[in-house]
């Protein structure tokens, strides 16, 4: 064993001087592989992150909404709905939401209004999510007039700005009294844009949703997973466009590295055939450039995935977060938690070092079952 790894060691120590002989080329392969792990990296880190914190924001909201359509589209919710729903066996609360998007040419961006009860968002007053905040200069205290779409001009007073943790969700969001929301949208009394339920027993979600389908023909049921699998389908589309857009980046980088791993210099062969010719074995010349293959790979993968933790997780990802979050105006800032998939890096370490290796083996293999004086003439 002592042997083994005395022979192990030897190898290591010549594979290292032969690096450095030609660290020309050895240096742009280390630097196509850090390049091309970092993208993949980040993109992977960022997405995963992103779904992460839907997820931990999404955990708490309502487990069914229902929205009633009428011709298609969604319309509002009339009188007499939430009874009905009280009615339904499974039903542990319902409550009917008021909400809608409202246009500002301002900085050509969409709001969400929301309906809040009067002891949280007081008459007059309103609460503003902190991108929203950051678009328009606002702070608590300050005064803010928006136009109805029946073109009254309504003031409010900002009496708080929303916690940036939850930012994702709330970066264009502005809370207001239902008695203003009314009177902003001119909703008429009793009247919802949708009601929001809780189910008695987590198990039977399913099944009251198909109650609610029965008993309301016109309604339509959505689930909070659904709703989460709605968000994750649109960062996996984004990450999708990206790694689309960078696919001839990535392809050139990994033609060039694996012209580069393949193929053999005229030095290099003259080096297996003196090699060869002092007695080392056909295996111990493979062995070496494995060691090779595996040091540039391997180096490349940490240094690529450190850079990509860094760039994710303490610089907000600058290179991708217009294109992965996605608003066209309203870029909301957030601090994202450092959170890392497993099967994720086992993936990218199996497509990144795998075929490097792969690559180096069969020009090698060539070259050390070939007899010395021939590879030292070529």
């Amino acid at each position: 064993m002592n042997v083994w790894l005395e022979k192990q060691r030897h190898l290591i120590d010549f594979t290292l001087a032969s690096l450095a002989r030609r660290k020309t080329k050895n240096l742009g392969l280390l630097l196509a592989y850090t390049v091309l792990v970092f993208v993949l990296a980040s993109l992977m880190l960022f997405t995963q992150a992103l779904r992460s914190e839907a997820s931990f924001v999404l955990a708490g909201s309502p487990e069914v909404i229902l929205q009633r359509m009428v011709a298609g589209r969604h319309d509002l919710i009339p009188p007499g709905y939430i009874e009905k729903i009280g009615r339904i066996r499974g039903v542990q609360k319902q409550e009917g939401r008021l909400w809608g998007y409202y246009y500002d040419p301002v900085v050509n961006a969409n709001y969400t209004f929301m309906a809040r009860p009067a002891d949280e968002v007081a008459s007059g007053s309103i609460m503003v999510g902190a991108t929203l905040a950051r678009a328009r200069g606002l702070a608590a205290g300050n005064v803010i007039s928006f136009r109805s779409y029946s073109g009254k001009l309504f003031a409010f007073k900002v009496s708080a700005v929303l916690s940036p943790d939850s930012e994702l969700l709330s970066a264009d969001l502005v809370l207001l009294s239902e008695a203003d929301f009314r009177a902003f949208f001119e909703y008429p009394a009793g009247y919802y844009t949708d009601i929001a339920l809780s189910v008695a027993n987590p198990q039977e979600v399913r099944k009251v949703a198909e109650k609610l389908s029965t008993t309301l023909p016109d309604s339509r049921p959505i689930l909070r997973e659904e709703v989460l699998r709605t968000y994750q389908s649109v960062f996996d589309w984004r990450e999708g466009i990206m790694l689309t857009v960078l696919a001839g980046a990535i392809l050139a980088f990994a033609i060039l590295s694996w012209e580069k791993a393949s193929g053999l210099s005229a030095e290099e062969k003259r080096e297996i055939g003196i090699l060869k010719a002092i007695g080392w074995e056909t295996s111990d010349v493979i062995r070496m450039k494995m060691w090779e293959g595996l040091l540039i790979s391997l180096t490349a993968f940490l240094l690529g995935f450190i850079a990509a933790y860094v760039h994710v997780f303490y610089f907000g990802a600058a290179v991708f977060e217009p294109v992965l979050k996605g608003w066209a105006v309203l870029y909301p800032r957030f601090a994202l938690v450092p959170t890392v998939d497993g099967l994720q890096i086992a993936t990218l370490f199996f497509f990144t070092i795998f075929p490097y290796t792969a690559a180096v083996l069969v020009p090698i293999w060539r070259a050390a079952i070939t007899d010395p004086d021939s590879v030292m003439r070529a």
